[in-house]
């Protein structure tokens, strides 16, 4: 069968499950990607609870609908960041405390370790989310940067991380780092630096979305073949690059998304100029089972409109995996 098509709930955080559950299902949705925040799925009560995670699953299973993957972005992306007052809008209260941002940077490492615990008592296999990036900031690398100051940061990455892999790996639950801007890996380069930087670490994988290599220049399709191993969750998302006024390059002058001015945007996923059709063969060709997870992001577009024709596109693209060759009826036939 053709890969179950779901929506990460991160952008529909504002609306209760109980209210999300059913419209996703009505839009044509085989499953949600839950992301851990709103009501979606609360990492702590997840520990303390002993029946929460069946509630969540039933809730969920009365629309039909599965899970994959739990989301933990917000959070994942301050263990590394240099924390300013923007973190304090996006983390728990708890993993705030009192903003000093060493101690910010240490709970948001507890909290991705727990939600590692959570994701197997979930029973799910796969934690996407981000790390954040102490070197970030210099990616201009202007005052002059050295390879040795990109090291410290890597580095950094790597003492912060590897603790945190380690839970997974004890819980059995992969992290899927989505490759993005702002984040220690975002573009092929940066993410064998960092596998490299955490020796390699086998519970270290990505969550692949293209929308975040296309506009960079990223070849993202040889970003599926060459982490073939490590894909452990897909987003599909679109974005158009190439097509703004002239008034705005690739850093994004400092506008807002869906400014007209922009060179680059996302869009409602088949309205872009990301290839799916290559994206599709690739997954197919590394054997990727997983899911299709609608990441819906578009400035222009209705939120209902937009992720429902994108389900019916991620839909009508996939296809399984030819079983043997086109041309193996002809074996032995002589010529």
């Amino acid at each position: 069968m053709a890969r179950p098509v779901t929506l990460f709930t991160g952008q529909w955080a504002d609306l209760p499950l109980a209210e999300l559950a059913p419209l996703a299902r009505q839009m044509g949705y085989d499953g949600l990607e839950l992301a851990c925040w709103g009501d979606h799925f609360n990492v702590q009560q997840a520990l303390r609870d002993d029946g929460y995670c069946e509630r969540q699953r039933r809730l969920l299973a009365s629309h039909g609908l599965q899970c994959f993957a739990i989301g933990n972005h917000l959070t994942g992306q301050a263990v590394c960041d240099r924390i300013d007052e923007r973190h304090k809008a996006i983390v728990p209260a708890h993993v705030w405390g009192d903003g000093d941002p060493e101690g910010v940077r240490r709970r948001a490492a507890q909290e991705m370790q727990d939600t590692a615990r959570a994701a197997r008592r979930f029973g799910v296999p796969t934690v996407t989310g981000f790390t954040g990036s102490s070197i970030w900031h210099s990616i201009y690398a202007f005052p002059p940067t050295t390879q040795a100051y990109w090291d410290a940061g890597f580095e950094d990455f790597a003492q912060r991380w590897t603790p945190i892999l380690d839970v997974f790996d004890k819980e059995g639950v992969d992290f899927a780092l989505e490759v993005h801007p702002t984040e220690i890996a975002f573009d092929i380069a940066s993410t064998q630096r960092a596998i490299d930087a955490v020796g390699g670490h086998q519970r270290f994988g990505f969550n692949f979305d293209p929308s975040h290599l296309a506009y960079q220049g990223v070849d993202y399709v040889k970003f599926v073949r060459t982490f073939a191993s490590r894909i452990h969750n897909c987003h599909m998302k679109d974005v158009w690059w190439g097509k703004g006024d002239g008034t705005v390059g690739t850093f994004g002058g400092h506008t807002s998304f869906g400014d007209a001015r922009r060179s680059w945007d996302f869009r409602s996923v088949g309205r872009g100029m990301i290839d799916f059709e290559s994206i599709i063969v690739a997954l197919n060709d590394i054997g990727y089972q997983g899911p299709l997870s609608v990441e819906w992001e578009d400035s222009r577009m209705d939120r209902v409109h937009g992720a429902t024709e994108s389900a019916a596109f991620c839909k009508r693209l996939d296809f399984k995996p030819a079983a043997q060759a086109f041309d193996a009826a002809f074996e032995g036939k002589g010529g």
